[in-house]
């Protein structure tokens, strides 16, 4: 593929061939976010969306890991409130955005997967709402566009069990839409994205501007109410505790303070 020539954060890059657009994370293995990296990855999906020869987005990856969410182990903790707000023009697209998940895609990693309209998944991916098991509350719309996805009573087992799922039950639960062998996700994710670019653009741009007419505004009022419950639970002694547990890879002793 050849390069835009468009940098617009030092860990994102953008390729285009034909119809498509590739925006790519850089920030491996883990690929953790900030509000300035997620702020990246909206701005080249805003300059896709605005180009008149891309039709359709795809959304990869560097490295084993698709996104791990924010990195609440480190040594200062990343705004929810600045990221929440980098992300919504992500979902204020007008284009069909496709993600390639070639591993795990925890917290708020899975919100950044589900602004996708379809994932592509490899076997070894892995999809967890993983924030019970460090004692915060759901964000990045989660608690919007997981339901939307796959229903109430799954979207309830994912975010109160914390669990982890993997691709064939992603697939049978429709949180991944077609599952790939790793050595040719990004080649399935593009030719997925190249069989919807095939049709009209206008006709594609009205149907998704249909099925997703409240979709923004309803994931900017579900992260309003994630942030004040996050916040809310950042003082907590089980917040803590549970990102001290998962620091140190042992199971959280909550005490429901």
């Amino acid at each position: 593929m050849n390069s835009m020539g468009t940098t617009l954060h030092p860990d994102v890059s953008i390729t285009q061939s034909a119809h498509v657009g590739v925006v790519e994370i850089h920030r491996p293995p883990h690929n953790y976010f900030d509000a300035e990296l997620v702020a990246g990855i909206a701005a080249a999906i805003t300059t896709l969306d605005a180009a008149p020869e891309c039709r359709t987005m795809v959304l990869v990856s560097e490295g084993r890991c698709f996104c791990a969410g924010a990195d609440f182990t480190g040594p200062s903790r990343t705004d929810p409130g600045a990221v929440y707000r980098s992300a919504l023009p992500i979902f204020r697209r007008r284009k069909p955005l496709l993600a390639a998940i070639q591993g795990p895609a925890i917290g708020g990693g899975l919100g950044l997967a589900l602004s996708a309209d379809f994932r592509v998944a490899a076997p070894e991916a892995r999809f967890q709402a993983n924030f019970v098991r460090i004692g915060l509350h759901p964000g990045f719309g989660l608690t919007h566009t997981l339901t939307r996805v796959i229903g109430t009573q799954a979207a309830a087992d994912l975010l109160l069990t914390g669990r982890r799922v993997d691709a064939e039950e992603a697939l049978r639960l429709g949180l991944a839409d077609k599952l790939a062998a790793l050595t040719d996700l990004r080649a399935a994710a593009i030719e997925y994205a190249e069989l919807i670019s095939a049709g009209a653009p206008l006709a594609i741009q009205s149907i998704r501007a249909a099925l997703t007419y409240d979709l923004a505004d309803n994931v900017e009022k579900a992260m309003s109410r994630e942030l004040a419950a996050q916040e809310a639970l950042f003082r907590t002694t089980d917040f803590v505790e549970g990102v001290r547990a998962s620091a140190e890879r042992r199971a959280p002793r909550f005490t429901g303070t």
